[in-house]
């Protein structure tokens, strides 16, 4: 679907556009090259880490009181199991919080990608709209990630010169 909306889309801008220049960039190539970039991924991975630890070991403690529960279970009266699954239902719950709060959409490690990457994020943005605008091109397109570009030369790469743009070589 994807494919047929990128090529119908191409075909009316060649139809429309006829004798516009286009252009394209590796988004993923130019962030590698920005220390920036790289130092915030660095950064972010490092707390990926760490929370993931975390997280990791408060469900480890809830599996082992869960295990230590099976085993005691039968020795307990029935308000004191009632007691014990509640409390074992709210720690797993705790632990399904946290989780959440690290690495949820709305979670502290989204908000600190945003914080980090955004800004380099918008510099390219702001250069590769600079590059269309100087160089007279009707659209630059994206190569990063995107399965649906079949070819492409390098001749109309400007990725470099974005770079350039940004201070980077």
């Amino acid at each position: 679907m994807k494919r047929i909306l990128l090529l119908s889309i191409l075909m009316i801008l060649g139809i429309a556009g006829f004798g516009q220049k286009f252009a394209f960039v590796d988004s993923d190539y130019i962030l590698k090259k920005i220390p920036q970039y790289r130092a915030a991924q660095e950064q972010l991975d490092k707390l990926a880490i760490q929370y993931q630890k975390e997280v990791e070991d408060k469900f480890s403690a809830v599996d082992e009181q869960v295990r230590s529960y099976q085993t005691e279970k039968v020795l307990l009266t029935q308000d004191m199991r009632s007691k014990r699954e509640q409390d074992l239902m709210d720690k797993q719950k705790e632990a399904q919080n946290l989780q959440r709060n690290y690495f949820g959409p709305d979670g502290v490690l989204f908000k600190k990608r945003t914080e980090l990457i955004k800004p380099v994020q918008d510099q390219v943005y702001n250069a590769v709209k600079d590059l269309a605008s100087e160089g007279g091109y009707a659209a630059i397109f994206d190569v990063a990630n995107n399965p649906t570009v079949l070819f492409s030369n390098s001749k109309y790469d400007k990725s470099d010169e974005v770079l350039q743009k940004l201070g980077y070589r």
